[in-house]
């Protein structure tokens, strides 16, 4: 079966990995449900302490159990020690075993601090396992040591705050501009494949609006009609052509996957290298989808340029008149049937 079906004769789609969605919670499953931080988990870097018997004759107040479920946020959405454990010192310089003892009681088999330390270790490695799932191509870019590295710095300074894990990655771009130490001397590479990764997310769940048809453009002048691009679509202007890259990425990994399940040896499976990393050469692209799937279609500059020009609020008349003038006439009638056909517009 031929793994890239075609929306266009232009459009490529990704491979999607053979794992359920539901076991692997990257980018291409459904959702990702997860309790994120409160909206004030700022706040609790001094929360007071609470004793682990509740007080006789007085029930806890509302605003005592907030401050608890605060403290316990900010325990568990502690950042790990280098050794993946939970830190020993708490944000105050306490020790983190005498702060744990505070609201978390021991059994007959974990103290207080192993107990609270379970949780702390389950959500950042839920975390990272999710980021490495999103990011295969920018895993390939930096290697996988530097991209830990990059993984616990990005989420120490930008924890989730949603209660989906879809949106772990929704500051990433502006992190890799902010802080290139992370990916020199692979700064604007990283940030090319960091972008495309983006797009293909939004690409897979963001909603869509009613497209729209012929009957709905009737009689209007082109000056009075604007067209939007439905919110699955975006449109990158790529330093590499790392569309194919990243394909070839997702096909590679698929068939070592397939190969790992196999009854059969492994000189009958024969591991394939992963793609080379491609050299600098400008793409314009745009990443949408269609019939469930996300697909990546090359755009000519002057198909790139009108489509931005309608994406920015430019009507019709004002996008037509952006263009060149000089060189051949370009089809733009066909343009236009192929991205409504696609339905990427809507009014």
């Amino acid at each position: 079966m031929n793994k890239r079906k075609h929306a266009s004769a232009e459009s490529r789609a990704v491979p999607s990995s053979p794992s359920p969605p539901e076991e692997r919670g990257g980018a291409h499953a459904p959702s990702r449900a997860v309790v994120g931080a409160p909206a004030d988990h700022t706040k609790v870097k001094n929360a007071p302490p609470f004793a682990v018997e509740p007080i006789k004759g007085r029930r806890q107040t509302l605003a005592e159990l907030r401050a608890l479920q605060r403290l316990m946020a900010q325990a568990v959405m502690r950042p790990l020690s280098p050794t993946q454990r939970m830190r020993p010192r708490w944000s105050d310089g306490r020790p983190t075993r005498q702060v744990a003892a505070t609201f978390i009681k021991p059994n007959n088999r974990l103290t207080s601090f192993e107990r609270l330390e379970i949780y702390n270790r389950q959500y950042w490695l839920r975390l990272c396992d999710c980021f490495y799932d999103d990011y295969p191509g920018l895993r390939a870019v930096l290697g996988e040591r530097r991209f830990a590295g990059l993984c616990v710095a990005y989420l120490a300074n930008h924890p989730s705050t949603s209660f989906t894990l879809r949106d772990l990655g929704q500051k990433l771009i502006k992190f890799i501009q902010a802080e290139p130490r992370w990916t020199s001397p692979r700064q604007e590479l990283a940030l090319d494949m960091a972008r495309l990764e983006w797009a293909h997310i939004v690409a897979f769940d963001s909603t869509s609006q009613p497209a729209v048809s012929a009957a709905d453009l009737a009689g209007r002048s082109a000056a009075r009609i604007h067209l939007r691009l439905q919110p699955y679509v975006t449109l990158l202007k790529l330093a590499y052509p790392l569309d194919d890259h990243l394909i070839a990425l997702s096909e590679n990994t698929r068939l070592r996957g397939e190969a790992s399940n196999a009854i059969e040896t492994s000189a009958n499976h024969p591991r394939r290298r992963a793609p080379r990393l491609p050299k600098r050469r400008t793409i314009h692209l745009a990443v949408h989808r269609h019939q469930n799937l996300v697909y990546y279609k090359r755009l000519q500059r002057r198909q790139f340029d009108l489509l931005a020009a309608l994406r920015d609020g430019a009507s019709l008349h004002e996008a037509l008149e952006s263009l060149p003038h000089t060189g051949p006439v370009p089809p733009i009638q066909d343009w236009f049937q192929n991205w409504s056909a696609l339905g990427w517009f809507w009014r």
